[in-house]
């Protein structure tokens, strides 16, 4: 039985960009260990608990709405409250969001708190600043946010989750519509657009380089106020984002 001091420092290490091999041998610890601390979290888990499960899809889909529209406050005894908030506009994606803290947090009981024009799904476990490191005083925009080594590897296993989660979140699908004259006769053209808008450089980065893995093109443009729109327009593009993302419920 490792203490949390032992643990959080072998995982400082893999943090750093060491392999789990690598780290086995210097500190001695099973790679079996390192692992589960990686995927779980490095709190001891009770008697009957089940660990934070961050191997599947539902975790990075959780991470893209956290950075959007959550958030993480202490509560009592090491405990933390995880938040996310959900506009009533869509219905299923409070669904959703619970559903994916459920597989992430098996076992957990999850909350719907009504606020105005929204719904706070919350969930509480020792292990949320573990798995979305992310957390921190103040807001996202002011201050770096970055994936540690071990999420950037689930993201890039599952990159249209982590991109339909920062969509639902901070994203909207929209049909922008023009007329031409052809042959003498006006028409209107519908198309369809993607937007993504976050007042977070590091975010839309995150954005904007899980696109371009993906090989979908976009484009950034600023809006006032200081918010930045991430749009993807072309065709294919929007294609792939239909195929993948698709608009919220």
């Amino acid at each position: 039985m490792y203490d949390l001091d032992t643990r959080h420092a072998a995982l400082l290490l893999i943090a750093s960009g060491r392999s789990v091999n690598s780290v086995s041998r210097e500190t001695g610890i099973s790679r079996w260990a390192l692992r589960q601390w990686r995927t779980h979290g490095i709190e001891p888990v009770s008697a009957g608990a089940q660990p934070l499960r961050t191997d599947g899809p539902a975790y990075p889909y959780l991470l893209g709405l956290y950075l959007g529209d959550g958030c993480i406050s202490a509560h009592r005894r090491g405990v933390y409250v995880l938040r996310i908030a959900c506009a009533d506009s869509w219905p299923g994606l409070a669904d959703a969001c619970e559903k994916a803290i459920r597989e992430v947090r098996p076992g957990g009981a999850v909350c719907r708190v009504r606020q105005q024009g929204c719904a706070q799904i919350t969930s509480t476990s020792k292990q949320w600043p573990v798995v979305f490191p992310q957390h921190g005083p103040g807001k996202k925009h002011e201050r770096t946010i970055a994936l540690e080594p071990w999420q950037q590897e689930i993201v890039g296993a599952h990159p249209w989750e982590f991109v339909k989660g920062l969509i639902d979140s901070d994203g909207c699908r929209i049909t922008n519509w023009t007329e031409r004259t052809v042959a003498g006769v006006r028409k209107r053209y519908e198309y369809p657009r993607y937007f993504f808008t976050n007042t977070s450089a590091d975010i839309r980065r995150l954005f904007t380089d899980t696109l371009d893995s993906l090989g979908v093109a976009w484009t950034e443009t600023r809006r006032r106020g200081g918010a930045y729109n991430v749009s993807v327009a072309r065709r294919a593009s929007v294609a792939e984002m239909d195929r993948h993302v698709g608009p919220k419920s």
